[in-house]
């Protein structure tokens, strides 16, 4: 019984996640022809919506289903379609780089062809887009494996391109690459002042999606809320 309401309520949260996606397609008006810019902004907690507080954490993380993961077969990164059109020429990626940067000023097809991006896990400052990742902060692969082989298609969808919660973040590539579909048991943003933060919006983003996490997974997330300031 508590498989089939953890069932329901994930599939009603990705059906809403879905529906205001679709809303944003429609309503969001379409980037004007022409660079634009945006403000300028210090490093910050800027680069993804704000996760929830360590004590908000915690409780999440309390509530996590934990368990041994497996590689279930059949991942592939084709089923997780990204990066969708979120309004106008605007992929996702390309919303994310404008949220994310300092002064980016994009073309006629909302290209960011300049600006500066400050990447979280590693620390660098980084001047142009072609080295920038857009993170999953909660992988593809690793969504896979701990629920989301269950999904249909458009949920993962919704997963992949979601810039409601803590899930997307532009990053060093370098870092971005280390990372790969590692969970937190087996990589931390080099940068230990941001393991808050990062563990924060990893459970953040497992409790939305009703995700699960390995013994070895929510050991490092407890440790990494042990940094966050009380």
């Amino acid at each position: 019984m508590i498989g089939v309401i953890r069932h329901l309520r994930r599939t009603a949260l990705l059906t809403a996640l879905s529906a205001l996606a679709g809303l944003a397609l429609t309503a969001a008006p379409a980037t004007a022809a022409g660079p634009q810019a945006s403000a300028g902004r210090a490093p910050s907690l800027r680069e993804l919506p704000e996760p929830p507080d360590a004590v908000k954490a915690r409780e999440l993380l309390a509530d996590l289903v934990v368990t041994d993961e497996d590689d279930v077969p059949g991942y592939s990164r084709a089923k997780f379609p990204h990066w969708i059109t979120q309004h106008g020429t605007c992929d996702t990626r390309e919303v994310t780089l404008q949220r994310d940067g300092q002064d980016v000023v994009q073309d006629d097809q909302c290209r960011a062809v300049s600006g500066t991006w400050y990447s979280e896990y590693d620390g660098l400052t980084i001047d142009s887009a072609s080295r920038i990742d857009i993170d999953h902060v909660v992988p593809l692969k690793e969504a896979w494996r701990s629920g989301a082989s269950q999904w249909t298609t458009p949920e993962r969808r919704a997963f992949a391109n979601d810039l409601i919660h803590s899930q997307l973040i532009a990053v060093s590539a370098g870092s971005n690459r280390s990372k790969g579909d590692k969970d937190p048991g087996n990589w931390k943003p080099p940068l230990q002042s941001y393991h808050c933060t990062y563990s924060r919006a990893w459970i953040s983003v497992k409790a939305t999606y009703h995700l699960t996490a390995n013994p070895a997974e929510a050991a490092a997330l407890a440790e990494m809320l042990d940094t966050c300031a009380t």
